[in-house]
């Protein structure tokens, strides 16, 4: 699979970490992390994690295998595809990270989870602002607003291992959601009258039940407006909000892979979106070196105690 960065001269990566090639099996053998879909590399690679105390990056392996190859055209054969690459690197034993634009590349990211751990043995916590449970638009059951429906369909994720978080509007439209028996929900106004750490607690409580790990589904419109530029619905969760909570989940729960996607590039004119995706990104990993170092979770934790130390 080639890497397509290397067409237009220097080839980036995430973070600016080691590439690999995913027909190359030996060149990611023993990794931890690997990133696809992420050919370009962020101004500013803010490390370490300041609440966390870890510099991930240094802590764990992390490579980067560029894009995936997909048809300009069909919808169906570039899920495929992407499904494909995502259980390469699962079967690995590395944990794929996958950068996305479209909410449609959740599905290909999920299915090639399942694909290798086993349908119904995966969690997924979905933060968005759109419970992407639509059926059927323009006569096509593929594409965006739809995925979490085609992985309940398919068995990939049973509906009482899959939790929602954020405003729920927009998509799906009104009239074309199965009714979701199962899935919890955790909308705006729940999270606002009972508070986010206790919704995240109880979220956590129930993914991690019987299953072998979580799917973590970042939604970057879940975000407020005034940080995600082209953001729909009202209200949603403050950027330090879906930072935290990020950095927790993957601090307290086995990870098994995550995607990050709609960063807003046509509405995005200062990078505030890529921003964000990037700080998403090694929030996650940061939570998943403290873990492995066996470090519990202290949100309390001044930041400063012990700053200029060797993390």
């Amino acid at each position: 699979m080639s890497r397509n960065a290397t067409m237009f001269g220097r080839d980036m990566t995430f973070l600016g970490v080691d590439p690999c090639t995913l027909d190359e099996p030996a060149t990611y053998e023993g990794a931890d992390v690997v990133i696809v879909s992420a050919p370009s590399d962020p101004r500013h690679g803010d490390r370490p994690s300041l609440p966390l105390r870890v510099d991930a990056v240094r802590q764990l392996r992390v490579l980067d295998a560029g894009d995936v190859g997909t048809l300009p055209a069909g919808t169906e054969g570039s899920t495929a595809a992407a499904a494909e690459a995502v259980r390469r690197i699962a079967r690995s034993g590395a944990v794929p990270f996958v950068l996305g634009t479209d909410r449609t590349i959740g599905l290909s990211a999920v299915t090639g989870v399942a694909r290798h751990h086993g349908t119904g043995r995966i969690s997924v916590v979905h933060i968005d602002a759109h419970a992407d449970t639509g059926t059927i638009r323009s006569g096509h059951p593929h594409g965006h607003g739809r995925p979490m429906s085609r992985l309940l369909e398919a068995g990939a994720v049973r509906a009482d291992r899959l939790v929602r978080m954020g405003p729920c509007g927009g998509w799906p439209l009104p009239g074309t959601q199965p009714d979701g028996q199962g899935v919890r929900s955790y909308p705006m106004t729940e999270i606002v009258t009972r508070g986010l750490d206790a919704c995240v607690d109880e979220a956590m409580s129930g993914a991690v039940s019987d299953c072998d790990g979580v799917f973590l589904s970042i939604d970057l419109h879940v975000s407020a407006p005034g940080t995600t530029p082209g953001a729909d619905p009202p209200g949603g969760l403050t950027s330090r909000g879906l930072l935290d909570t990020v950095r927790r989940l993957a601090c307290e729960v086995p990870l098994l892979g995550m995607d990050v996607v709609e960063a807003s590039t046509p509405h995005d004119y200062a990078d505030i979106t890529a921003f964000l995706r990037h700080r998403v990104v090694l929030e996650a990993l940061s939570g998943m070196a403290s873990r492995r170092r066996g470090d519990t979770w202290r949100p309390a934790r001044a930041l400063l105690v012990g700053h200029g130390t060797t993390v």
